[in-house]
C-alpha cells in the first residue's frame, strides 16, 4: 500500500498506530471482527454455489471485500442508518440481517425481506449510484429532525463515475449533511479497471466538492473500523460529508454470470489474495492472545451450521403468490396498481392449474 493509505493491521498482522485515527480494540471486539467475516465469507462461498447449481438466479460475490465492510459497520452505532449495493454481505451479517434473507432476492422470491426500519439498512440497490441520492436525502432529513445520527452510503469505484454521485455529494456538501461515503475501490467496474475510469485517486475528486477525503486500506478491518468511526461522528457533530475511498479487491466475479479470466490474470488476484482481510486479523489475534482453538473451532462449527441451514432454507422455499407483487408498491391503494391488479387475476385464472 502506498504511504496516503491508511493502514492500522499490516498483511502481515502487525499492528500499526496513525496519530488521526486511534483506536483501542478488546479482545472482544477482535473476535467479533473475525466471526463476522468468517460469516460473511460463508454466505458468500454457499451463495455462490447454490447459484451454480441452479438454485439462485445470480449472486454478487464479496470475496476480498468483507475486511472493510465489517469494519464500517462496527463503526454505525445501531440508530445510525446504511444504504448499500448488492455486494455488502458483510454490512447485513454486522446488522443482524438473517443470511436467508438476502437470497430471497436472488431466487425471485420477494424484492426484500427484512424491514430496514429496524436493522438499519435498506434493501438492495440493483442500479449503479442511485442510492447515493437516497442517502443523502435521508441525511438531510435526520438533519432537519436535529438528530445526531449519521449515515452511511456504500458504493463501489464504478458507481463514481455516475451522475446520480456527482449529485448526491454536490448536495451533501452544499447543506453539510450528516453522511460518510464509502467507496469500495474494488479496482474492476465489471470488467473495466479502475485506471480507465479515474486518471488519479478517486478520493482526490472529493476536493472538488469541497468535502476532505481519506484513502485506507480495504483489506484492514481496523482501518475501517477506525476511520469510518470517525468519519460518522464528524458528521453528527454538524462536520459535513467525508469521502473514504477503500482500496481493495474484488477476487471473484462481478456477478455469477461474469467470466472475469477474460479481463484479467491469475497473477493479479494472487497478488490481492495474500494481502486476505481474514488472514491479517487472525495473526494479529494469535499475537496478542485474542484467538484460541476452542474459538476458532467454535466460529468454524457456527459456519457449518449456517451453510447447513442456507442450503436447506432456500432448497426449501416456495413459490410466492403471484398476487403478492402488487401488495407493497404504494402505501396507499393506488388505483392503476388495483387495475393492474385485477387484470392478472382474470390472467391466472385462465391458466390450468399445476
Amino acid at each position: 500500500m502506498n504511504e496516503d493509505v491508511i493502514q492500522l493491521l499490516t498483511p502481515e498482522g502487525e499492528r500499526v498506530d496513525h496519530p488521526d485515527y486511534p483506536l483501542d480494540v478488546g479482545h472482544d471486539m477482535l473476535r467479533a471482527l473475525y466471526r463476522d467475516i468468517v460469516l460473511s465469507r460463508r454466505t458468500d462461498v454457499e451463495s455462490t454455489a447454490l447459484q451454480r447449481t441452479g438454485e439462485l438466479g445470480l449472486w454478487c460475490p464479496v470475496l476480498g471485500q468483507e475486511g472493510v465492510q465489517v469494519g464500517a459497520a462496527h463503526a454505525m452505532r445501531p440508530t445510525d442508518y446504511g444504504f448499500t449495493t448488492y455486494r455488502e454481505v458483510g454490512m447485513f451479517q454486522v446488522r443482524g440481517v438473517d443470511p436467508v434473507e438476502l437470497l430471497h432476492l436472488y431466487r425471485g422470491i420477494t424484492h426484500s425481506s427484512w424491514d430496514p426500519r429496524q436493522v438499519g439498512l435498506g434493501i438492495f440497490t440493483i442500479v449503479i449510484g442511485s442510492h447515493a441520492l437516497h442517502s443523502v436525502g435521508y441525511a438531510m432529513g435526520i438533519q432537519r429532525d436535529g438528530s445526531d445520527d449519521a449515515v452511511l452510503s456504500c458504493f463501489g469505484d464504478g458507481a463514481t463515475s455516475t451522475g446520480d454521485v456527482h449529485e448526491a455529494m454536490v448536495f451533501a456538501s452544499v447543506f453539510a449533511a450528516p453522511v460518510v461515503f464509502l467507496v469500495q475501490n474494488n479496482q474492476w467496474a465489471i470488467s473495466v479497471p479502475v485506471s480507465r475510469q479515474a486518471r488519479a485517486p478517486l478520493a482526490v475528486r472529493a476536493a472538488g466538492y469541497g468535502m476532505p477525503a481519506v484513502r485506507i486500506d480495504g483489506n484492514d478491518v481496523l482501518a475501517g473500523l477506525a476511520v469510518t468511526r470517525s468519519a460518522l461522528d464528524r458528521a453528527r457533530e454538524g462536520g459535513g460529508p467525508t469521502f473514504i475511498e477503500a482500496v481493495t479487491y474484488r477476487r471473484g466475479p462481478h456477478t455469477t454470470s461474469d467470466d472475469p479470466t477474460r479481463y484479467r490474470d491469475d497473477a493479479e488476484v494472487e497478488q490481492w489474495s495474500v494481502l486476505d482481510p481474514l488472514d491479517r486479523l487472525r495473526r494479529y489475534m494469535e499475537s496478542v492472545g485474542a484467538i484460541d482453538e476452542a474459538f476458532a473451532t467454535e466460529v468454524a462449527a457456527e459456519a457449518d451450521a449456517l451453510g447447513e441451514r442456507l442450503r436447506d432454507a432456500i432448497r426449501g422455499m416456495e413459490d410466492p403468490e403471484p398476487l403478492g407483487m402488487f401488495d407493497h408498491v404504494y402505501a396507499e391503494p393506488h388505483r392503476q396498481v388495483e387495475a393492474d391488479r385485477a387484470a392478472m387475476a382474470e390472467y391466472l385464472a385462465t391458466l390450468e392449474p399445476r
